[in-house]
């Protein structure tokens, strides 16, 4: 528009014009016919507006709409467009159907958790497998852990997700921010457990030994019934195995310096070394952590690490 505009005031030539068009010269004399006589309107498609030839009809939109929510209100659009066509010989693109129920209100997208609002309020623990050192050393595992309000995160290298690297890594973040109200942790036997049947014949609550130290301390552990529950410390996992492992070779610029051994490799904060703009702030101002003598309360003794 603009170029043609530029072309009716003798401003452009209509050859310099099919130049910054991209058209051949011939193209560029049919548009500008079309828009000398009808304007800007002329040059819309034929077919803009109408009904196109292979759309549902209304009668049929309708009948898809109420067996939705009749039957699949709760189905996401793929299953339930699966369903209309087998069990109600209702055809129609998992797209399309989506779309319509978005004009008609039907659809709504899952929220996903928010995070809390004050820093130590929840932690989210997890081992990322990975050869952090390439091919100078076999496999091991980074024990992370990231604040669920800040995304304020800090990891240590540990060669098997065990009960003490998750005390290992735990033990260092109690010492830099305090002892946090709660763990976000998966389901593996290092964190949570289900009960045997002594267990379930008396009623008592299953306990790993690793809960037991946390119950000392006062925390909570819960958990995620998803990798996807456990978002941000899944993400963080992915950027630290690409940027961290870069980190990790030999000659580069970073505070980690890998050795022979996994357990001399452990870092104060081997994530900060991947992270150069400020931690995000909280929602709310304060937190929800807790100072206090943690070797102490929990019976853990400094000797043992």
């Amino acid at each position: 528009m603009e170029v043609l505009g530029r072309v009716k005031a003798n401003r452009l030539r209509l050859r310099e014009a099919a130049e910054m068009l991209e058209l051949s010269y011939r193209q560029a004399k049919r548009i500008w016919a079309r828009y000398r006589t009808g304007g800007a309107k002329a040059l819309q498609h034929g077919n803009c507006g109408r009904v196109s030839n292979r759309a549902y009809t209304a009668k049929f939109r309708a009948a898809v709409l109420q067996q939705v929510q009749a039957r699949y209100e709760d189905f996401g659009a793929t299953l339930a467009a699966e369903h209309l066509a087998s069990d109600d010989g209702l055809e129609v693109h998992a797209e399309t159907l989506r779309r319509w129920r978005k004009e008609a209100g039907l659809w709504q997208r899952q929220r996903r958790r928010e995070a809390k609002a004050h820093f130590g309020e929840l932690v989210q623990m997890d081992g990322s497998f990975h050869e952090w050192l390439e091919e100078r050393e076999p496999r091991g595992c980074l024990m992370h852990m990231v604040d669920d309000a800040t995304t304020k995160a800090l990891g240590c290298f540990s060669e098997e997700e065990t009960i003490w690297a998750a005390a290992g890594v735990l033990r260092r973040w109690i010492e830099r921010y305090g002892v946090p109200q709660a763990l976000y942790t998966d389901w593996k036997n290092v964190y949570v457990r289900p009960p045997n049947a002594e267990e379930r014949e008396r009623g008592e609550p299953a306990v790993t030994q690793f809960g037991r130290m946390c119950a000392k301390l006062g925390i909570r552990i819960i958990a995620a019934s998803s990798p996807q529950a456990k978002g941000p410390v899944e993400r963080a996992h992915g950027t630290h195995q690409d940027r961290l492992v870069k980190k990790l070779r030999p000659g580069s610029r970073t505070t980690t310096r890998p050795t022979p051994t996994w357990r001399s490799t452990i870092s104060p904060n081997t994530t900060a070394v991947t992270r150069t703009r400020p931690w995000p702030q909280p929602i709310i101002t304060g937190d929800g952590r807790r100072r206090g003598n943690w070797t102490k309360s929990s019976g853990w003794r400094k000797n043992e690490w």
